[in-house]
């Protein structure tokens, strides 16, 4: 994807991280030492972001910058990523949920193989739980 092919979406997104970036100046210019195994997950992430984002030459820096943040936060717990997934006619779906947004609903609650009834709305996924409740998830993965 050519850099005058870019969605609209995708300038928003980073114009955000620069955004960002310029108004926590102190977190750019005397960050926290990156631990070995940070440095590998920021690594990979750098490139998940630039292979999600078309391959675009250039970016290492924006891509380095985005991967740290976000590896950052989650390390740091301010973003716990909680998830379900859901094979579905030879598909797996992985769900992000929100905890406080569960009502109730604990990992574990569903065992590996249990059928289960599931709806899609957009990339929204709701998993019905053994209550009758459903467990909205948003879609975050598609494997095969």
């Amino acid at each position: 994807m050519r850099a005058s092919a870019l969605r609209p979406r995708d300038l928003h997104k980073l114009e955000t991280i620069f955004m960002e970036a310029a108004t926590h100046p102190n977190q750019l210019s005397n960050p926290a030492p990156i631990e070995p195994d940070h440095h590998e997950a920021i690594r990979r992430r750098a490139e998940e972001i630039y292979i999600r984002n078309g391959r675009i030459p250039g970016r290492d820096l924006e891509n380095w910058i985005q991967a740290e943040t976000e590896i950052r936060r989650e390390a740091a717990g301010d973003s716990q990523r909680t998830a379900v997934a859901v094979k579905v006619t030879g598909v797996y779906y992985v769900g992000e949920y929100s905890v406080a947004a569960a009502d109730g609903y604990a990992p574990g609650e569903f065992a590996a193989g249990d059928p289960i009834t599931v709806r899609f709305d957009g990339d929204k996924m709701f998993v019905t739980r053994n209550s009758g409740r459903e467990l909205e998830t948003k879609i975050v993965k598609r494997i095969g």
